[in-house]
């Protein structure tokens, strides 16, 4: 199909609410490690990484030889039969969860099922079925994730009876209007008052993504989870870290994005880059919330041979390749870097995040904070013409979100970051010449 043709058959065959980036939507051709190519022929700079899923390079020479081979000798039995990928690759995470406390996996083939198949579990275990949820956060696109994620853009359907939402640890844009730390973390606080005054006063848990994914990164400080989990604990709730973005390293020098704050949940859920873009998911467990899940259950394509081989051959390469030390300096290089761009750019009001899960809020003043919406599509655009790849968040819109390779070098910073501060130039004249009309 040429260009155009793939564009009118986008158009006329794919639901419209699949949305695409830019206004003339990119057609991709192909990729490779840091790299992806247009049907026009031009090579980009990916520094979004198909939304935080591929992580170590578009086609791994190394992960890709292994799924071929897979391919060669089993593609597909389901669950009902036990295959050597699926059990290495549940062992292989019993292994490496934090305090090892979480030993049990049921493999799905997307975040949004690994996020319903936690609910599930939470509510079996406890007994109870309320469940806590953050503002500005996002679990998916089945009807009940829908229902846990905290922005009215991406909820279609009635509100799901059952979820609660508390206030985010959203510190650029604190909903109490506190500073840190002199706030003394009330977000977290506010916890108990939420249980207390919008539940039954027993819970089956909370919900929450160490780093706010689609909400726009938004980070929260150290001492956040370990208030609101003991007090989801105090009243009878498990936690559910949703590290479909945040885990496999992409936080810097940890597998999972939660340890960086002290915390062991009950229940991990997390995708993406776990198989570096084969479709995969997976929730794990404590054994005993595990073992509450009576009856029978199975995922079709959970499980998959060729997914938890890829997901194999992913662990691998990180480990053998030091991925988790270089995702945090290469991180910290690039963080850095962005730091300086904002000194710069006025247009650039808060920069957060950790290892190479990184993103600049724009605004159209850093006294107002209004966020700047429209520049943010304009910066996209800017982008795009100067052959970068980036990705845009926020309940506002006007968040962009960096999440390239984790093999990266400095020198692909570099660049980036060259090519991202022309692009912030250009939109910031663009700006300015529509002010001046």
């Amino acid at each position: 199909m040429t260009k155009q043709e793939i564009l009118l058959a986008q158009k006329e065959f794919i639901f419209p609410a699949v949305f695409t980036y830019f206004k003339e939507p990119l057609v991709v051709s192909h990729a490779k490690d840091q790299y992806v190519w247009d049907a026009d022929g031009n090579q980009y700079l990916d520094f979004f990484g198909g939304i935080v899923t591929v992580g170590v390079g578009h086609c791994n020479d190394q992960v890709n030889a292994k799924v071929q081979a897979q391919m060669n000798k089993l593609g597909h039995i389901s669950p009902v039969f036990a295959n050597e990928p699926q059990a290495t690759l549940a062992k292989k995470l019993a292994s490496i969860t934090p305090s090892g406390a979480l030993t049990k996996s049921f493999f799905t083939s997307s975040g949004s099922e690994a996020n319903e198949t936690a609910i599930l579990a939470a509510r079996c275990f406890t007994g109870s079925t309320e469940i806590i949820a953050l503002r500005h956060s996002y679990h998916g696109r089945t009807q009940g994730t829908m229902g846990l994620t905290g922005q009215s853009q991406w909820k279609l359907g009635p509100p799901q009876a059952g979820i609660v939402h508390a206030v985010n640890a959203y510190c650029y844009r604190c909903p109490f209007g506190l500073e840190y730390p002199s706030c003394e973390l009330k977000c977290a606080q506010d916890m108990e008052q939420v249980i207390r005054s919008s539940t039954s006063g027993r819970v089956a848990g909370l919900i929450a993504e160490p780093i706010q994914g689609v909400g726009g990164f938004i980070t929260p400080p150290k001492e956040y989870f370990k208030i609101v989990t003991d007090i989801v604990h105090k009243y009878g709730g498990v936690f559910i870290a949703d590290e479909v973005q945040t885990a496999w390293g992409r936080t810097g020098s940890k597998w999972f994005g939660i340890e960086h704050w002290d915390v062991v949940p009950d229940i991990i859920t997390s995708a993406k880059g776990l198989a570096n873009g084969m479709p995969i998911g997976v929730t794990i467990a404590r054994p005993e919330v595990a073992n509450a899940v009576k009856g029978l259950t199975i995922s079709t394509f959970g499980g998959n041979p060729i997914a938890t081989t890829a997901a194999n051959a992913v662990l691998d390469y990180i480990e053998e390749q030091n991925i988790l030390r270089n995702t945090e300096e290469v991180g910290a290089y690039l963080m850095n870097g962005l730091l300086d761009l904002k000194d710069k750019h006025q247009i650039i009001g808060d920069v957060r995040g950790k290892g190479l899960l990184l993103a600049l809020e724009l605004v159209e003043d850093r006294r107002s904070k209004a966020p700047a919406t429209n520049a943010t599509l304009q910066l996209m655009e800017s982008a795009r013409e100067n052959r970068v790849m980036i990705g845009r968040g926020g309940l506002y819109g006007n968040v962009i979100r960096l999440s390239p390779p984790m093999n990266i070098g400095r020198g692909d910073v570099d660049e980036f970051l060259l090519r991202l501060g022309a692009s912030l130039t250009a939109c910031e004249a663009a700006m300015f010449a529509t002010s001046a009309v």
